[in-house]
């Protein structure tokens, strides 16, 4: 079977990368390549940031309903190919069918309420002290956006990371995971093109993994883009938030989580292990809102673990192109490794495995876990998850709020007066009573606290991020100077 190959977009053109550079994506089941992509250097950068400044002031004055036509008829193209997103995740990211199918419908809907916001009121008229005078504010494309994707949702980020953008009247050069250039950027920009979208306003440029630290960097310090919007991993995020601060530019960053499910002894222990199972395992546990601790009451503690370990050993794992498989791959060997040495130091220090005990494409439940391990602290972002008791529910949000990071909690109880009392007390950006941690909704406003970012995507909220505030005063009358 031949490879695909795909090249850079840039104005509205496929083009190969200046110096006629490719890199392989691989298929992270069988290791096979699965497509070829080009390889972009910094020029390549430029050139993408050429063309959305080239379009920018167009794209601006365009009309709400031009631009919305345009989000909404992409919206219905994206579903339309939906079966042939199924495959292309299967083999470039691991993604099994459910999980495909989902980021299909999810990013669907922000290419909807992308479209509902471009009407959305873009200023207010304030009070003024000065007689005859009209004061307003207003809001206004920022210009040329960079915009960061990354491989665990791609269809879902990469449509976020250009949707609000869009909508409010910004070019975009957006960057994809080198693990997922289709799925996570040339896949939303053709699917755009196809809807009507003006040559220039989205760009997308791929790379070698070698080169993304200088492809990012001529990104985002480049003069002309105005901000940025990335979503990954802590670590690069505080290196992307560093250089835009460096050159004053306002940048949303959703980055990690360590995120915790507190189960109540007022619980439905059914439902609780049907929902840290989902949290805790969707998608091979590759979600930034994955459960990464369930924090449960002791007195219900061994009958919740032993359950959760029986349903979590019995789940179906392996190929993500059949469909009855429940989890797929990891997105390569690096985190495969990564995921079982943390389960293997937690092993060495005393955890006792109740379920699976490997890092790769099983599904891992560890009791007898403590602070002393690393993975109590770090993001597993992988196929495992921890259970601690807990003696109340003051020591459940101690240890929920004992982290670095802040993204998103669940609490599965039967009294939502007192999950919604709890749910004041944890320092996430997001907190789901009555639910495990993985949820997304484009009307909500999504994004963390601490070290899971800041900033908001989703409905007004990531229209604002992306235009700025001006003041502008009208005077109907001509005003009397000191001298």
């Amino acid at each position: 079977m031949a490879r695909e190959e795909h090249q850079l977009l840039i104005g509205g053109d496929s083009v190969p990368a200046l110096d006629g550079r490719t890199t392989d994506d691989l298929n992270p089941f069988t290791g096979e390549v699965h497509a070829v992509v080009a390889a972009a250097s910094p020029a390549d950068v430029t050139r993408a940031v050429d063309a959305a400044e080239k379009a920018s002031a167009e794209w601006a004055a365009t009309t709400p309903s031009t631009r919305r036509a345009v989000l909404l008829k992409a919206a219905d193209l994206l579903e339309e190919r939906t079966p042939d997103i199924v495959a292309l995740m299967a083999a470039e990211v691991g993604g099994v069918a459910g999980w495909a199918g989902f980021n299909v419908a999810l990013a669907a809907n922000v290419l909807r309420e992308a479209a509902a916001a471009v009407t959305q009121p873009v200023g207010e008229v304030l009070t003024t002290e000065t007689p005859g005078q009209l004061s307003l504010a207003v809001r206004e494309p920022l210009g040329v956006v960079a915009a960061f994707a990354p491989w665990n949702a791609p269809v879902i980020l990469s449509t976020r990371a250009v949707a609000a953008p869009i909508a409010a009247g910004n070019t975009v050069v957006l960057k994809p995971s080198e693990d997922a250039p289709i799925a996570a950027g040339l896949l939303i920009a053709g699917v755009l093109h196809e809807a009507g979208l003006p040559a220039g306003v989205l760009n997308v440029v791929t790379n070698a993994p070698a080169d993304a630290a200088a492809v990012a960097e001529a990104l985002i310090t480049d003069p002309r883009v105005r901000a940025v919007n990335f979503t990954g991993s802590t670590e690069v995020g505080r290196i992307v938030g560093t250089l835009a601060a460096q050159h004053l530019k306002p940048a949303l960053l959703e980055l990690g989580g360590k995120n915790s499910l507190l189960v109540l002894d007022d619980a439905d222990l059914a439902h609780a292990v049907n929902a840290a199972t989902f949290g805790a395992f969707h998608n091979a546990g590759q979600i930034c809102m994955s459960t990464d601790r369930v924090l449960v009451h002791r007195s219900v503690a061994e009958e919740f673990t032993a359950k959760l370990a029986a349903k979590v050993g019995s789940l179906p794992h392996g190929d993500p192109a059949d469909p009855g498989t429940v989890i797929g791959p990891v997105i390569n060997p690096r985190s495969a490794e990564r995921v079982a040495a943390l389960v293997a130091d937690a092993v060495e220090k005393g955890a006792r495995v109740r379920a699976g005990g490997g890092g790769g494409g099983g599904a891992t439940v560890l009791d007898e876990v403590t602070p002393q391990m690393r993975i109590f602290r770090e993001e597993i972002f992988g196929p495992a998850v921890v259970v601690v008791p807990v003696d109340g529910d003051d020591e459940a949000v101690a240890i929920a709020n004992d982290t670095e990071h802040g993204l998103t909690a669940g609490i599965i109880t039967e009294d939502t007066r007192r999950g919604l009392s709890l749910a004041r007390r944890i320092r996430t950006g997001i907190v789901h009573v009555g639910n495990q941690t993985v949820d997304d909704e484009p009307q909500a406003p999504f994004g963390g606290v601490k070290a899971s970012g800041y900033g908001r995507f989703g409905g007004r909220w990531g229209v604002e991020a992306f235009s700025a505030t001006r003041w502008v005063t009208v005077a109907s009358e001509h005003g009397h100077f000191p001298f």
